[in-house]
């Protein structure tokens, strides 16, 4: 008798710094018994500038094939990269699918006025980050839309306010 092969299970968590990407992801790795990977812990870890995007692609570039390996397996992952373009979103899906992985997508959505805030109460980087850099950001964000978020197994938008509190739409 053949084994039934393990589905793996891809959750993208996406949004802007400061939205909650972390404490969310967390808690969902918690939760599901998830793998978790977020470059800017790693980066941290090994002392590399978090500003250097080089290193950080190739640090997503491990953790895509770490990943990987853990959804071959069977395995929860949560990915939060941050994920600002649909057509990241889209290569993590499907490459995900590729290996019959389920993929959800988590998008943690808040004003530039609560992003704000919350980075600056963190003050975790350095140089800081500033409300102009936010604007920007948000300007770029492609935002998942309908046709994208249909292609996904379950969405969750969760809208964060200053307080910390978000809640699933």
């Amino acid at each position: 008798m053949h084994a039934v092969p393990n589905v793996g299970h891809l959750i993208v968590v996406t949004g802007l710094p400061g939205a909650g990407k972390t404490t969310h992801a967390k808690a969902l790795a918690t939760r599901l018994d998830a793998v978790r990977f977020c470059p800017d812990e790693w980066m941290d870890d090994l002392s590399i500038d978090l500003w250097d995007e080089t290193r950080r692609a190739s640090l997503e570039a491990l953790q895509w094939r770490l990943a990987q390996r853990f959804l071959r397996l069977g395995g929860t992952v949560v990915i939060e990269w941050g994920t600002w373009a649909k057509v990241e979103r889209d290569a993590l899906r499907e490459g995900a699918r590729a290996l019959g992985a389920r993929v959800d997508l988590h998008y943690l959505k808040a004003s530039v006025d609560v992003l704000f805030e919350r980075v600056s109460q963190r003050a975790a980087e350095d140089p800081p980050i500033t409300r102009e850099d936010l604007e920007q950001w948000h300007a770029a964000f492609q935002e998942p839309g309908p046709a994208e978020t249909a292609a996904f197994d379950e969405v969750r938008v969760l809208e964060q306010t200053a307080s910390g509190e978000g809640g699933a739409e």
